[in-house]
C-alpha cells in the first residue's frame, strides 16, 4: 500500500477517534449554604460548615447527551436544605446549549432527591439505575426496618412511571459498558447500591457523585457517610479504585466539591472538565 495513502489512514482515524471524543462539563444548579462538613466527610469537626455545589454533569459524544444525574425540582427540598441560587436543572443545561428534549440518556447514580428528582424534566432520556437500587427504594426500603431517608416518594413513582413506559435500563453489576466509552462501577454503597462512572476519554475521568463527596474524601482517604457505617472500608476502597481507573487524582470529579469550578475552566455556571 501506498506510504501516502498509509499515512492518510491514519490521520483519518485518530482525527474520528478525537471526533468522537466525549466533553465533559459541571453543571452547577444551585448551592447549599453552609453545610455541615461532618455530614461529607467522616471524622471532620462537627462545627465546620461549606458551601457546597448542586451539579448535574453533561457528557456528550457519540451521538449523545449524557446527563450524570439530574438534580432536583420539586417540593420542600430546597427550603429544608437551604439552597440557594436555584436554577432548575433542565434550564441549567440549556445554558450548555442543550435542549431538555435533546438529552439522550440520564445516569442515576443514586436515588437521592437532589440526583433523581429531575428525571421527568427531560422526557426523552432512557434512564440508567443499578437493579439493586431500583429494586430497593421500590420495594424493602418502605417496608418495617427499611431506610429511605433523602429518597422522596413522588420521585419513587415517577422512576416506576418511567419503568411503565420502558424508558428505565437496570443494570447489573460492576464494572459494565453501558454506553460506548461509559462504564459503571460500584462498591461505595452511598445508598444501598449507589455507582459512579469512568469516562473513557483520552485521558479517563471518573464521575464520582456522592461516592466521593469533595476532593477533601481523596486527599485524606476518609470516607463519606455511607448506608450503613460498616461499608466505610468499602468507600475508601472504591476511593482508591476511582483513583486508579482515572490514571490521576485530579481526574476524580467529586459530587459536591465548589473546586471543581476553581480547578477546571469554567464560565457562570459551568465548568469545562474535558
Amino acid at each position: 500500500m501506498n506510504s501516502h495513502l498509509i499515512s492518510f489512514l491514519f490521520t483519518l482515524a485518530l482525527t474520528a477517534s478525537f471526533e468522537s471524543d466525549y466533553k465533559i462539563e459541571a453543571i452547577r444548579y444551585g448551592t447549599i449554604v453552609q453545610f455541615p462538613v461532618a455530614n461529607l466527610v467522616v471524622g471532620a469537626p462537627e462545627n465546620e460548615r461549606l458551601d457546597i455545589a448542586m451539579v448535574v454533569w453533561l457528557i456528550r459524544g457519540h451521538g449523545r447527551n449524557i446527563l450524570f444525574d439530574s438534580g432536583f425540582y420539586r417540593g420542600t427540598w430546597g427550603e429544608r436544605f437551604n439552597v440557594s441560587d436555584f436554577m432548575r436543572p433542565d434550564q441549567a443545561v440549556q445554558l450548555a446549549g442543550v435542549a431538555a428534549t435533546e438529552v439522550t440518556d440520564i445516569i442515576i447514580s443514586h436515588a437521592h432527591w437532589d440526583h433523581m428528582g429531575g428525571i421527568d424534566l427531560f422526557p426523552n432520556a432512557t434512564i440508567w439505575i443499578q437493579k439493586r437500587e431500583f429494586e430497593y427504594y421500590v420495594g424493602s426500603a418502605w417496608q418495617e426496618g427499611g431506610r429511605h431517608g433523602g429518597i422522596d416518594i413522588e420521585d419513587i413513582v415517577t422512576l416506576v412511571r418511567h419503568n411503565a413506559a420502558g424508558k428505565v435500563r437496570l443494570i447489573d453489576g460492576d464494572d459494565i459498558e453501558i454506553l460506548p466509552g461509559i462504564r459503571v462501577y460500584t462498591g461505595a454503597r452511598h445508598t444501598f447500591a449507589s455507582q459512579y462512572i469512568l469516562v473513557e476519554t483520552a485521558p479517563p475521568y471518573v464521575l464520582a457523585s456522592d461516592n466521593c463527596y469533595l476532593y477533601r474524601n481523596l486527599e485524606s482517604m476518609l470516607p463519606v457517610r455511607t448506608f450503613q457505617p460498616a461499608d466505610g472500608p468499602a468507600n475508601i476502597a472504591s476511593l482508591k479504585r476511582m483513583v486508579s481507573l482515572a490514571g490521576a487524582p485530579e481526574r476524580v470529579i467529586p459530587g459536591h466539591d465548589q473546586l471543581q469550578f476553581q480547578r477546571f475552566p469554567a464560565k457562570e455556571r459551568i465548568a469545562f472538565i474535558k
